[in-house]
């Protein structure tokens, strides 16, 4: 298996929690925030800019509505493996900023020119990534992305996650994943199954 540097931005709860999932796994990781030094920590600190540059692999995990304008700021990605983590929600889970004949996923690519983009990590909450373990089963984790080394990237990280990982195909199968993952979130959050539920794929 290969040990990546893997710099995370953002340190909020999906971020903070993969971070130390991969630091286990003896894992280069650096956490990139705004302002590290006022920033609770949850592992090794730097700025965005350090997170950038330090990561051949990045898990973007900040607001959606930051997402623009931190990779604008983030300089030339060309060549990096960059995990979207995110979901283009609109307030109040009213819906989806991007869908039908675009993703989030998407245009984080083209707001990262050069980066090697793959939607994953993006279809559970914070705390099924830090517990993954169900009777029936590890949950399913479904990836998608144009570039077959990030994808590699991504199956053997979110399998060391504790997820079985599934390849949901080309980067435009990013406008399946993201309103799965508000099927998720709505489920959760406003009809009542709670945080404690997962995806799992059937086979027979």
């Amino acid at each position: 298996m290969a040990a990546y540097r893997i710099g995370i931005i953002g340190a909020g709860n999906v971020g903070g929690t993969l971070g130390k999932i991969w630091s286990g796994r003896g894992h280069d990781v650096l956490f990139g925030v705004r302002n590290p030094e006022t920033a609770e920590p949850v592992g090794r600190m730097g700025t965005l800019a350090e997170a950038f540059a330090h990561g051949e692999v990045l898990a973007l995990a900040t607001p959606w509505s930051a997402v623009r304008e931190v990779l604008q700021s983030a300089g030339d990605l060309t060549g990096k493996i960059l995990f979207d983590c995110t979901n283009p929600l609109l307030p109040g889970l009213a819906g989806l900023e991007y869908g039908n004949d675009n993703s989030g996923a998407e245009m984080v690519a083209e707001w990262a020119p050069g980066a090697r983009v793959v939607k994953v990590f993006n279809t559970t909450g914070f705390n099924v990534m830090a517990d993954p373990e169900f009777e029936g089963g590890p949950p399913a984790m479904f990836y998608c992305g144009d570039d077959a080394g990030a994808k590699a990237a991504a199956r053997q990280l979110a399998g060391e996650a504790g997820f079985e990982a599934l390849d949901a195909g080309p980067l435009a199968q990013a406008r399946l994943l993201e309103p799965l993952a508000l099927l998720w979130i709505t489920l959760a959050m406003k009809y009542g199954y709670g945080r404690d539920i997962a995806f799992r794929l059937l086979r027979r």
